[in-house]
């Protein structure tokens, strides 16, 4: 993957009276101003203040950060240190919030400046945060704080990828419910924070009929509808997957809201779009899509793009905490 091109600017600048870029003023948390990190100037945080500091305190446990046998033999507990968390690569931030909570369950007294906020566009040495506090809670927090906003901002930084190949086609980026379980909340945050849009939440949220569904049902698209809308709520949105034109005439002469365009060559994919558009059908591409293929998909004319690989196999973008 490319990151020294493809990524749009980030939000972290203000435009002044003269039309130019001026830095916005950084941000200080400290421990009077919680719950500070809830509140970024990037896409809404998905957790409350008790889910975020139960979620950090779980991961610190896991980390055995009560018990840090490196720390404590080498380190002395009135050190004193300053350290900043930078950017060794370039992308977007995502997991700001978890961070900042990770350095502060471990020094409560810890103060940290934040230079940049989550769905900002990092460059190769940007400072993300600037901490002062106790070197032993710092050094502790650290593996713990970095997991957390390697993981979101890798996520963030490959949606943004696919938002910027698409630019300008229509087509929007959409993620799926491939995602790390106990994490899709803060997953689908960070596809937001890479400028993506999120597809259904769970199975309850929506219909989605696909090929599975329809084998139970020999293949008779028109039950499939009809059970899915006597069953659901009113107002439920019914998308059927479809593998070839035939399906797509089948599903929309049943009625449904939306077609997902399966595996379709672009060839296909915009001769379904064509007859899907006439009749006011939503379409959806899903199937394999890369980023070298999905501006020829978009091209097509399809409305949305569903990529699994935003939450499944993004790379964790490089982060590190160094110390002055």
């Amino acid at each position: 993957m490319n990151l020294q091109g493809g990524l749009s600017g980030g939000m972290n600048m203000d435009s002044g009276g003269d039309g130019r870029k001026r830095s916005r003023v950084p941000r200080t948390i400290t421990p009077q101003s919680t719950p500070a990190a809830l509140t970024g100037l990037g896409p809404r945080f998905p957790l409350s203040a008790d889910e975020l500091t139960e979620l950090v305190r779980s991961a610190l446990d896991e980390d055995g950060a009560a018990d840090d046998l490196t720390t404590v033999a080498t380190v002395r507990p009135s050190l004193h240190a300053r350290a900043r968390l930078i950017a060794r690569q370039r992308g977007v931030l995502a997991g700001v919030p978890l961070a900042v909570e990770t350095f502060r369950q471990l020094d409560s007294r810890v103060t940290i400046r934040i230079d940049s906020e989550d769905g900002t566009l990092l460059e190769q040495g940007s400072t993300v945060l600037f901490l002062t506090g106790h070197a032993r809670a710092l050094l502790t927090a650290e593996r713990v704080a970095l997991n957390f906003l390697q993981r979101l901002s890798g996520i963030a930084t490959l949606t943004q990828l696919y938002v910027v190949a698409v630019a300008g086609t229509g087509a929007r980026i959409y993620d799926t419910r491939k995602t790390t379980p106990g994490w899709r909340k803060l997953e689908r945050y960070a596809v937001r924070a890479g400028g993506g849009v999120n597809h259904r939440f769970d199975l309850a949220s929506a219909v989605l009929i696909k090929d599975n569904h329809l084998a139970a049902l020999d293949g008779d698209v028109d039950l499939a509808i009809r059970r899915a809308r006597e069953l659901s709520p009113t107002g439920t949105l019914i998308e059927v997957e479809c593998d070839g034109r035939e399906q797509v005439e089948a599903a929309i002469a049943a009625g449904a809201d939306m077609v997902l365009l399966d595996n379709m060559p672009p060839a296909m994919l915009a001769g379904c779009v064509e007859l899907a558009r006439a009749a006011g059908v939503v379409t959806e591409a899903s199937g394999g899509i890369t980023l070298d293929t999905v501006r020829a998909i978009a091209e097509t004319g399809v409305e949305r793009i569903s990529v699994g690989a935003l939450t499944h196999s993004s790379p964790a973008l490089d982060l590190a905490l160094d110390f002055d």
